[in-house]
């Protein structure tokens, strides 16, 4: 950087010279505080038309001071492109008329002195860094632009490298470098702090690697392998800028560090986007989406598209990152994998507990988790129903053999859709635990009043965002009471009407592409759109409890530990024809009335139990159901029947 300084400090010199023997003016200590009748007149002969200074006399100086300038551009052009500045002139694209004057204003900045030197120049102790009057003045030649590197298109302005300052007249505004490019030829180059929040330097494994050029678009896959498709250069990977001072930080640190940018795009670029992205032609450019850019949001640049097929996560990815095979229980992205190995080496190299917080952490506002602790002997169906269970978790272990190496054809993908049709308390929300359980997976239950929105475009959102976060891992989505998502399209007779069959066609189309395991649960299978039981891998009726079922489920819900007295599991399963949710619920309630008393539970605690079962369902108590104990429960009594 000392040949530019070198040059700034003659052209210093040679304008402080002008000032004192040109113009005669004399250093004053009060400089610019006020204007004494000398000083008027001095200006007045600089107006044009009057007498001026001393065209001769000036012109005399400005040749006794040309050697060391014109020895400091000679050294410049024969090495360019040397230190810090001349490398960043060099990424910057600027001419060598843009670079003496950002090496002026560099050197005015790090220098008390030579700001007391402008100061002088400008005859005013408030003006320590260099107008552009002065910066007019300092380059008087007819083939220089002087002042005008600094206008809105200039080469300085337009790479961020310096800004003007002041609300005054033209002449009057102030040339100010970037506090970020002093920290840079200082030595230190911690990120601008105006960057967008999560802007991030992604250094290529190369060292030195320069910055890519022109415009790439690479749309599909993940976001980690639309990067590794953008190719080994330094990158700067952001979100889009939301202000016009966050893109000059974007261009400025770019520029410094010779990076390529990357926008990370979730939306069509905007417009303050497409402009920036034209005025920073001398940088390198990629708009990474999952989609392919709109045609009108695309800069008016010469432009590269490449599509990212898949991006699942492969053998070497998981050895770089994690020093194993693929775990084959996880099908994770490249991007998702990252996330995970940051996380496992914070926990002793543990993968299940980081992908589980890699889905829950999105998942966790809208869905509800349950960590599976039911198995096989706690589900009581009829064989057939039983046999299907097993027959959905099979099918789902299966995916790697059918599709992978047997190579049979994803129609439309690799995910499995399973219907639960059956009235409430059937035990389809256990069914759905326990074979989460048997996979080793987390069961997510989807909260509907959280998902379905009365605003347009909102549902489809959060249901984007279940998706979107249960593919981070491999777990179990349980739509309860589906028929409000997944219910049949109606007619279309308001708007409301339009964007409701809206959000189903949706919610198909992200149903068709997930790859996991979903559980749809209904009371009634005829309430399911006919397009998703297209969709259906497994359906499962559940029925009502037979009289033996009952019973077994009446002998489970007492622990062992309970103290149970002269219960009567035969008549309870044979008298009353309910589910095993509301047996559930009942064994529970008699528990409660029998812990009141400090007595065991006993058939008069059952029964009333039962009884408060009936009452919140609204179903009517009969004598030929309660039988001997229908006094009891008619009563309320507090003794038990006789017999």
């Amino acid at each position: 950087m000392t040949a530019w300084i070198t040059l700034a400090d003659a052209l210093l010199q040679r304008e402080a010279l002008i000032c004192r023997l040109g113009e005669g003016r004399p250093p004053r200590d009060f400089a610019g505080l006020y204007v004494d009748n000398d000083e008027v007149d001095r200006l007045l002969a600089t107006l044009p038309g009057l007498n001026g200074p001393g065209p001769e006399r000036v012109a005399a100086i400005r040749a006794g001071a040309a050697a060391p300038i014109v020895a400091a551009r000679e050294a410049l052009a024969t090495a360019p492109g040397e230190g810090p500045l001349g490398r960043l002139v060099a990424a910057a694209g600027l001419s060598p008329a843009e670079a003496e004057v950002l090496a002026l204003l560099v050197a005015v900045e790090t220098s008390p002195a030579r700001q007391r030197l402008v100061a002088y120049i400008q005859d005013s102790v408030q003006l320590p860094r260099l107008t552009l009057a002065t910066i007019e003045r300092i380059f008087p030649e007819e083939d220089h632009p002087a002042a005008r590197v600094l206008s809105p298109g200039g080469g300085l302005v337009r790479t961020a490298l310096a800004r003007l300052t002041g609300d005054g007249p033209w002449a009057s505004l102030v040339a100010e470098p970037a506090t970020r490019l002093i920290w840079h030829l200082t030595g230190d180059d911690t990120p601008d702090p105006g960057l967008p929040a999560g802007a991030a330097i992604r250094r290529a494994a190369v060292p030195g690697r320069k910055g890519g050029d022109g415009l790439l678009l690479v749309h599909g896959g993940d976001r980690e392998s639309r990067l590794r498709t953008i190719g080994d250069d330094d990158l700067l990977v952001t979100d889009p800028p939301s202000n016009e001072a966050e893109w000059q930080a974007v261009v400025r640190e770019a520029t410094i560090g010779a990076l390529t940018v990357v926008l990370d795009l979730a939306e069509p670029l905007p417009a303050a986007g497409r402009d920036a992205i034209e005025r920073a032609r001398h940088l390198g450019w990629a708009l990474s989406s999952p989609g392919e850019q709109p045609l009108e949001a695309i800069p008016g640049l010469r432009w590269r598209e490449r599509h990212v097929q898949d991006g699942v996560a492969d053998d070497e990815d998981w050895q770089h990152l994690l020093g194993r095979a693929p775990d084959p229980a996880y099908r994770l992205s490249r991007e998702q994998l990252r996330l995970v190995a940051g996380a496992a080496s914070a926990d002793g190299g543990q993968v299940a507990p980081a992908v589980r917080r890699l889905a829950g952490g999105h998942l966790d506002g809208v869905a509800v988790r349950i960590r599976p602790r039911r198995v096989w002997d706690d589900l009581i169906l009829p064989p057939e129903e039983a046999t299907q269970l097993r027959e959905l978790a099979q099918r789902h272990r299966g995916r790697d053999t059918v599709y992978g190496r047997w190579q049979f054809s994803p129609a439309p993908s690799t995910g499995v859709v399973a219907l639960f049709a059956g009235p409430s308390g059937t035990g389809k929300t256990l069914a759905a635990e326990v074979v989460a359980g048997e996979l080793g997976l987390d069961l997510y239950k989807v909260d509907l009043s959280s998902v379905v929105s009365k605003y347009i475009g909102e549902t489809e959102k959060n249901l984007e965002r279940i998706f979107g976060a249960a593919a981070a891992g491999d777990l179990v989505l349980f739509f309860d009471e589906a028929d409000a998502l997944f219910g049949k399209r109606s007619e279309v007779s308001d708007a409301h009407d339009r964007y409701a069959n809206i959000e189903v066609a949706y919610l198909l189309q992200r149903l068709e592409t997930y790859d996991g395991m979903v559980v749809l649960a209904t009371n009634l299978q005829r309430n399911i759109d006919p397009a998703f039981l297209r969709r259906i891998s497994v359906a499962i009726d559940f029925v009502p409890p037979e009289e033996p079922e009952r019973r077994q489920i009446w002998a489970r819900t007492f622990p062992s530990s309970a103290p149970v007295s002269d219960l009567d599991i035969d008549f309870l399963a044979r008298q009353f024809k309910i589910t095993g949710g509301v047996i559930s619920n009942a064994a529970l309630g008699a528990a409660f009335l029998a812990a009141a008393e400090d007595s065991p539970i006993t058939m008069r605690h059952a029964v009333l139990s039962v009884k408060r079962e009936f009452q919140k369902m609204g179903r009517l108590r009969t004598e030929k159901e309660f039988d001997i104990y229908f006094d009891l429960v008619n009563r309320n009594a507090d003794a038990a029947p006789a017999g």
